[in-house]
């Protein structure tokens, strides 16, 4: 699905972010709700080879997974008036050009009570992406996190930033596939930085 085709004769649409958006939108938008879409597991499934990695070293970023079972908790923004095409421009480049994600409308349900269900858009990055990496461990995961790094910065450090997200906006949740990663990744700092002040001293 692409974005205009749920665009037609709104004056306001919905974003739904679960990987960097939840704390770095760098679009201007309304208001923001956090809440969650059924259907979708959140995996680091996605290579990244501009963001947070590159062609050599590709770094692992999140994606989603259908999974009736599931559900993904993140951040929906609201953009409004000339917000919308801003935002889409940005986000085309950002998430589709450089990412390799695709869009797709899901229901967003936010977390206060009795505020209704909203359509979202919802950028995806499925197994056709030549970048696209696929299951692996918690450990390899990490290790290739820990060793990363692209232009907005080191592979670890998103790892980190959405573990603190999810344990400070979403306590009660518990999210198993995230917090196994992150526990394998700090596991692995010290002893990357031993290693790092062999190579220094000798």
């Amino acid at each position: 699905m692409k974005p205009q085709d749920i665009l037609a004769e709104k004056t306001s649409l919905w974003i739904f972010g679960y990987g960097s958006l939840v704390w770095k939108p760098d679009f201007k938008y309304k208001k923001s709700q956090v809440g969650y879409i059924q259907g979708y597991k959140r995996r680091f499934w996605h290579g990244d080879n501009f963001h947070r990695g590159n062609d050599e070293m590709p770094g692992r970023v999140v994606t989603l997974v259908e999974d009736d079972d599931a559900c993904t908790w993140g951040v929906a923004y609201e953009v409004t008036g000339s917000q919308i095409e801003e935002s889409l421009k940005y986000l085309n480049v950002r998430e589709a050009v450089l990412g390799g994600y695709i869009t797709r409308a899901v229901e967003f349900v936010p977390r206060g009570a009795g505020d209704p269900p909203l359509l979202a858009l919802v950028y995806i990055a499925t197994a056709n992406n030549p970048i696209y990496l696929g299951p692996a461990s918690p450990e390899e995961i990490a290790a290739q996190i820990t060793v990363s790094h692209g232009k907005a910065g080191h592979n670890i450090e998103y790892l980190l930033r959405l573990a603190d997200f999810m344990r400070c906006q979403c306590p009660e949740v518990e999210d198993a596939h995230l917090f196994s990663i992150e526990a394998a990744a700090l596991a692995l700092v010290p002893y990357l930085l031993g290693s790092q002040q062999a190579v220094l001293a000798s």
